[in-house]
């Protein structure tokens, strides 16, 4: 199958990596998860900025945040927040329209992403580190976290959630065969432009984004790596998925099938 590849990033100094973390109710999550993203990216080398779009959450995360960049400093934290909860697809485009970076990696905000766990540093390396290693190995235009392929897995989960995210994960192999083992996931890297691309393609706006994101992806022919994570349940705050959130998927679901 011909492959849709934008030219080859620059391997040196000059790439810079943007993180999107769109929030809704995470004062408790962010402090640590910018901690740790800054702790790797410093270590690392790598030149990085972290986008917290946060959607109006009423737990306070927006001033959270505001304390966050006074801490690591307006280039390295950038605050890009709107006035109510519009989804999460619209949360990247309005990020990507700020982002500096060649690079652009999309993750949660509740810790459910290895990072550099100040426990297992020793042991495990990064993901973010994995995901990079992997781009550049075959210059993938994105890089797709999964839970679903080799040494991938999901901690912390109850039956219900499980039975949930394997279904979903089932009905839409089954039904889009889309060439990818984890289309739900959250966890990725993407060349600034081919995620630009993608976004603008995609008409959901919530949980589905993450799928329908992956069947442009292969509609377009762009080229997809992937890279097997350990999904771990959030610590501080509760889950967002509801019952409101699978009946939006299941239509999400018929209506990529009917049109792609």
């Amino acid at each position: 199958m011909t492959s849709r590849t934008t030219p080859q990033q620059s391997r040196d100094s000059r790439d810079k990596y943007t993180v999107l973390l769109p929030t809704y109710n995470e004062r408790e999550n962010l402090p640590l998860i910018v901690w740790l993203l800054v702790k790797y990216f410093n270590k690392s080398g790598y030149d990085y900025e972290i986008i917290v779009i946060d959607d109006a959450s009423p737990d306070g995360t927006l001033d959270v945040a505001k304390q966050l960049q006074e801490i690591y400093g307006k280039d390295k934290v950038v605050l890009r927040p709107r006035a109510s909860k519009l989804g999460l697809g619209t949360a990247y485009l309005h990020g990507i329209k700020q982002a500096t970076g060649n690079f652009i990696f999309i993750m949660d905000a509740d810790l459910s992403h290895h990072v550099m766990h100040p426990c297992c540093m020793s042991n495990h390396k990064p993901y973010l580190s994995l995901l990079i290693r992997k781009q550049k190995e075959g210059n993938y235009d994105l890089v797709s976290g999964t839970r679903y392929r080799g040494s991938g897995g999901v901690y912390g989960w109850d039956l219900r959630r499980k039975l949930i995210s394997r279904g979903a994960n089932f009905l839409t192999q089954t039904l889009l065969r889309p060439n990818a083992s984890d289309l739900t996931g959250s966890f990725r890297l993407y060349k600034k432009e081919v995620l630009e691309t993608l976004v603008e393609k995609c008409m959901s706006k919530g949980y589905v984004f993450q799928m329908e994101i992956i069947i442009r992806a292969r509609q377009l022919k762009y080229t997809i790596g992937e890279v097997p994570i350990s999904f771990v349940d959030r610590v501080y705050g509760e889950s967002k998925l509801g019952g409101n959130e699978i009946v939006s998927f299941a239509k999400g679901l018929l209506l990529l099938f009917a049109t792609t």
